[in-house]
């Protein structure tokens, strides 16, 4: 009787607990703050089955229950109704200079006529770390470490290091390259540039965000610390088409590089960020559009806003095939499938330089551009603008 009991208690207790499991799995992935327009919206945040309510008297603060018993997690919900920005799709040049010096590779030394480990390799240096201060001095530019090493007068120095937010101090006992200067070891970089899409502007605050992913260093793959960043007035001169396994991209050149655009003040995980100074080369042509959030998208078709010859930003047909749960910005909200046979001849579908062509559904802006496929070149992410708009301080 008891054996009966318990095997009737599994057969219902099972599903339950599997249910729980994927539904806790589900709720988890929820970001801890939401973006939305109205009350019936917020509803339908919550999983099927289980129910969203307010805490208390607070109006943003909303909990989901499990069968509407059992507290799972507690959500901010932010209703911004109508919001509007004015989407990119216009190429823009990026500079920037990275706070402190990047190290990007290793050099051996040589010393009576032998190679040696590189001094700053073996002292833990790691491809990546970004040197801040030499012996308690800041180091601007890669000019000021090679000075200071060619100055040394004592083969130990102490380097300050930033490495994965992490602030670190390391002891280099310096070599002298056949019996010459000291040396470090070390490949370094302080700047980078190149060509991206602008995803919006806000007339309002003349606030930007473009790119929709970090700037990153070409070597080592980490995202820059910048402290230097200009935006500049860009052109796209040639197109290479994106091939199965071979990325394509866009060839930009900058335009009036002594008068910069606006200002570049964060480069994060959602894409760079600052201030318009200048915006009579944006695109006028293009009106603002209300911004939509995640809940409202769908899967199916889209377009994005995009420039690949000298006609300018041009709308081309795409498809929303997934979207994803972030608990957290990232540049991966979104499946995108490029279907407009006119990018498609033109660029073999996304390319470099298209990252941060706004996307658009049912006349609101809601992603960018972000990632291709290398082996779908018709294929490849977006990111929610959600991300982007808290980045830029446009939403909190």
């Amino acid at each position: 009787m008891k054996r009966k009991i318990l095997c009737a208690t599994s057969l219902i207790m099972t599903p339950i607990l599997i249910l729980i499991l994927f539904t806790t799995m589900s709720i988890r992935k929820l970001p801890s703050k939401i973006y939305t327009r109205d009350e019936k919206t917020v509803q339908s945040i919550a999983p099927i089955g289980n129910t969203i309510s307010k805490i208390g008297n607070n109006d943003n603060e909303y909990e989901i229950k499990f069968l509407g018993m059992i507290p799972l997690k507690a959500v901010e919900v932010q209703k911004i109704k109508d919001l509007e920005i004015c989407p990119g799709g216009n190429p823009v040049g990026v500079r920037v200079n990275s706070e402190g010096v990047i190290i990007v590779g290793y050099s051996e030394i040589e010393i009576n006529n032998k190679k040696e480990e590189s001094p700053g390799k073996a002292a833990g240096l790691e491809i990546g770390d970004v040197i801040l201060r030499v012996n308690g001095e800041n180091m601007e530019n890669s000019m000021d470490l090679l000075k200071t090493i060619k100055e040394c007068d004592n083969e130990s120095i102490k380097v300050d290091i930033l490495r994965n937010g992490e602030n670190l101090t390391k002891t280099i006992h310096l070599k002298k390259e056949n019996n010459k200067d000291y040396k470090i070891g070390l490949w370094i970089r302080d700047s980078t540039a190149g060509v991206g899409t602008m995803t919006f502007f806000d007339p309002t605050t003349k606030k930007f965000g473009a790119l929709g992913h970090p700037i990153t260093d070409a070597d080592t793959n980490e995202p820059f610390l910048v402290k230097k960043g200009d935006l500049l007035e860009s052109s796209i001169i040639s197109v290479r088409k994106g091939e199965k396994g071979s990325p394509g991209e866009l060839k930009g050149i900058f335009l009036n590089e002594e008068t910069p655009t606006g200002n570049i003040e964060k480069n994060t995980q959602s894409g760079i960020f600052g201030e318009i100074k200048n915006t009579q080369v944006l695109n006028n042509k293009i009106k603002p559009l209300k911004v939509g959030f995640r809940d409202d998208i769908s899967v199916g078709k889209a377009k994005i806003i995009t420039t690949v010859d000298e006609s300018g930003p041009q709308e081309f047909d795409i498809e929303i095939e997934k979207t994803l749960n972030q608990s957290i910005p990232g540049s991966k909200s979104m499946v995108i499938k490029i279907t407009d046979p006119r990018l498609l001849q033109k660029t073999g579908g996304i390319v470099q330089g298209m990252s941060g062509s706004p996307i658009i559904q049912n006349d609101k802006i809601v992603g960018a551009v972000t990632h291709v496929l290398i082996n779908k070149p018709d294929t490849g992410y977006g990111i929610y603008i959600e991300w982007m708009l808290q980045e830029a301080g446009i939403i909190k």
